[in-house]
């Protein structure tokens, strides 16, 4: 590697360069090894790392974490490029296509002036190009491979295109409390898988309602999720501050410390 030219600043084709080199034979070890499905948890720790960049608005620490997820699609397009499928350019390109097809109000003389009118127009070319020809396999085509939540609302999200839908958000909720009715009735009668099953259909009904009042329903259980973590820890500064251990209380007790760091929260 000692024709490698060192920069102040380096380019995008610089990090293409840099990801092959490591890939050759005389290489590093570690990069040789990987494949597609080694570094798969890496993608999706990576991406995650920029949402917590901008969820916390850390330009800084944004930058870095694109940096990340960007050499991870280097990463893979390499992979590719060895075996003569694939390179960056070619996913340059399909990506690059794909802009100008799904944006003819900017790239040709369709009309969109409006957001809706431009995601509908993206529905319908989406279908075409991917020769769709029903709802059904536009919604069987939906990644697997999504947080369950997010896919559920992407699900209901094509169904309710078409009219299969509630018509207000009261309907969507009284389905959650026929959910719930349901899994206490399995619960009461000991059945477990039939319990789990209906576990999903609360939760699926519980996404219906985030959908109908505007919310995404991952970020809405992320924040009740930080909630209780908070004032979990709270709860349990204030028992070790009094000298006991969480298990010297009893449910009543810690459930009346809860009550107070919630007020003291609110």
């Amino acid at each position: 590697m000692t024709d490698f030219q060192f920069k102040d600043n380096y380019s995008f084709y610089d990090l293409v360069d840099i990801v092959r080199r490591l890939r050759q034979p005389d290489g590093c070890p570690w990069d040789r090894e990987q494949d597609h499905k080694s570094i798969r948890k890496n993608f999706i720790e990576e991406t995650y790392e920029v949402c917590e960049a901008i969820d916390n608005n850390d330009i800084a620490l944004l930058k870095e974490e694109l940096g990340d997820v960007l050499l991870q699609v280097v990463f893979h397009s390499q992979m590719e490029a060895e075996v003569g499928s694939f390179d960056i350019d070619d996913v340059a390109n399909d990506i690059c296509q794909k802009l100008i097809i799904r944006h003819p109000h900017i790239f040709s003389e369709a009309k969109a002036d409006n957001v809706d009118q431009v995601l509908d127009n993206w529905d319908k070319i989406k279908m075409e190009t991917k020769h769709q020809q029903s709802t059904s396999e536009a919604i069987n085509s939906i990644c697997k491979a999504l947080p369950a939540l997010m896919y559920a609302q992407k699900v209901q999200k094509k169904a309710a295109k078409v009219g299969f839908d509630f018509e207000t958000t009261m309907q969507a909720l009284d389905k959650v409390y026929e959910e719930a009715n349901e899994i206490k009735d399995a619960v009461e009668q000991n059945d477990t898988e039939n319990a789990i099953e209906e576990l999903g259909d609360l939760l699926f009904a519980t996404v219906n309602v985030a959908r109908f009042i505007g919310a995404d329903s991952e970020e809405a259980l992320m924040n009740a999720s930080k909630k209780f973590a908070q004032r979990f820890s709270l709860v349990e500064k204030a028992v070790l501050e009094s000298g006991k251990r969480m298990s010297d209380l009893t449910l009543s007790e810690l459930d009346s410390l809860w009550d107070e760091v919630k007020i003291k929260m609110s």
